[in-house]
Order: structure tokens, then C-alpha cells, then sequence
């Protein structure tokens, strides 16, 4: 599991003076950021190869209230990939400072051929690096199915 600390600040919170639902987001974007770039996954190897991450979806789950004033822990575990490497799921769980678990997300992802703007698996260097991660429990490997339980297409609606 990878975890990332971080502190409340102030333009991390709402109007009910708790942390604001785009700070969950950011937050998780950011951890999931620091883990690629760990891996190797750089601006600068991102670029080269003309790829990047993109979110389908993210499901947040909020258990409790959390405020400014202590650190708090995001965590990151890959628990689904397809076998390309081309779709992945990652779950986060945020913990305060007594180790709390506060909030739940489930957000499943792709990557993008930066120049054709379509999906793409991996190349060998980055599926290896990708997939020899240490996977969450429960991990499994992501069907076409998996990838559209959610399936919504735009609605055609002209103003």
C-alpha cells in the first residue's frame, strides 16, 4: 500500500469548515501522481512516450468529518488491471491522525495515446514497471465488462 501525508489547509476547506469534497480529489489525484512518479512514470517519460493517465469515474465514500489542524494519510492500492495494463483501478482510503479510516474512493482509470487522444495499453518498459507492483487484496484482473459496469453515454440534447 502506498501512503502520502498531508496537511489541511485552509484553501482545503468548505463553507461547514471541514475538508472540502474537491480536496478529496486533489488529494488523491496528487498520491496517485507521487506513486507513478516512483515508479518512473515522469512528466519527462510520460512525455517521451506521448501518453498519460485519465479517470473514468471515482466513488467517494465519506464515513466521517475531518479539520484542519493534524495530519492526515492518503493511501493508494491497485486493485484491478487489465492484462494490457490499459485500464486500471485504484482504491484510496483516507486516515486522520489516529489512524481513522474517514473516507473511501474506488476510481478506475485508463491511458491515453496523448497524440491519436485514444486509449492505449502500456509499452514493455512501463507495463513491466506497472505491473510488478505489489497489488491490493482482492486484486483482480479487469474484464471489458469491468470497465463499463458503469456505462453512460452522453445525452444528445440541443439548445
Amino acid at each position: 500500500m502506498y501512503l502520502k501525508e498531508f496537511e489541511i489547509r485552509w484553501s482545503d476547506v468548505d463553507a461547514n469548515r471541514h475538508l472540502a469534497n474537491s480536496s478529496y480529489l486533489n488529494y488523491m489525484s496528487h498520491t496517485r501522481m507521487a506513486f507513478l512518479f516512483e515508479l518512473g512514470f515522469t512528466q519527462e517519460t510520460l512525455g517521451k512516450e506521448q501518453i498519460g493517465p485519465v479517470v473514468f469515474h471515482e466513488h467517494m465514500y465519506y464515513f466521517k468529518e475531518v479539520f484542519p489542524g493534524r495530519p492526515i494519510k492518503v493511501s493508494m492500492e491497485i486493485m484491478g488491471m487489465s492484462e494490457d495494463a490499459k485500464f486500471f483501478e485504484f482504491h484510496h482510503n483516507f486516515y486522520n491522525h489516529k489512524g481513522e479510516n474517514f473516507a473511501h474512493c474506488e476510481m478506475m482509470g485508463a491511458w491515453m495515446d496523448l497524440k491519436t487522444r485514444k486509449l492505449t495499453g502500456l509499452t514493455n518498459d512501463f507495463l513491466k514497471s506497472f505491473s510488478g507492483v505489489e497489488k491490493g487484496e482482492g486484486f483482480r484482473v479487469l474484464t471489458k465488462e469491468d470497465t463499463r459496469r458503469f456505462a453512460k453515454t452522453p445525452k444528445n440534447i440541443q439548445f
